[in-house]
């Protein structure tokens, strides 16, 4: 038997016992969906294939995808607002990196040192996620996402890095129990 440690929205840690590591994603949504979460961010933010970032499951992280008024996508984790940022790609002597979407907000003074990240001029800000390169896991898809259920050689190819965006909605959508 496993077991996994989680902080709940309000700051309680609870221990889970999973049954086996092919139920650990699934418990892992089971309380994400709460906002609660297993774990702290990595520096430089979590890590994912940038071909899962249209049908990633937010709750694997204890997060949840948002449309602010303006219509920006954004991600809520920890009471935080991550703003989605497409990254071009960049060939240069020194760096050769592919494009990438990053979910990232700006720094605040209580954010440690090693979290913060530099950008053009005194601006600093903080990662929670970004995808980039490699291959698609479908496990950290959204359950029955058509993406996650089509066959590796079927799926559609990875949408032009431009998108339009969604209508304006004036608050998140939610489920039904879900404390946020």
């Amino acid at each position: 038997m496993l077991h996994i440690e989680f902080v709940t929205d309000l700051g309680a840690q609870v221990t889970v016992d999973v049954e086996g590591p092919d139920k650990l994603l699934e418990v892992q949504r089971q309380y994400g969906r709460l906002g609660w979460t297993s774990g702290t961010v990595p520096g430089g933010g979590y890590q994912f294939p940038l071909d899962n970032e249209p049908d990633f499951d937010w709750a694997l992280i204890g997060a949840r995808k948002w449309t602010n008024p303006d219509g920006e996508e954004m991600v809520i984790h920890k009471g935080l607002a991550y703003r989605r940022r497409e990254l071009e790609a960049v060939d240069s002597r020194k760096m050769k990196l592919p494009a990438a979407v990053k979910y990232s907000r700006g720094a605040r003074a209580t954010d440690p040192e090693h979290v913060r990240e530099k950008a053009d001029g005194e601006f600093e800000y903080v990662t929670l996620a970004i995808f980039r390169g490699g291959r698609r896991q479908d496990r950290y898809a959204v359950p029955g996402s058509p993406r996650a259920a089509a066959p590796a050689a079927s799926q559609p190819a990875r949408p032009a890095p431009a998108r339009p965006q969604p209508a304006p909605r004036a608050a998140p959508e939610l489920e039904e129990g879900t404390p946020f």
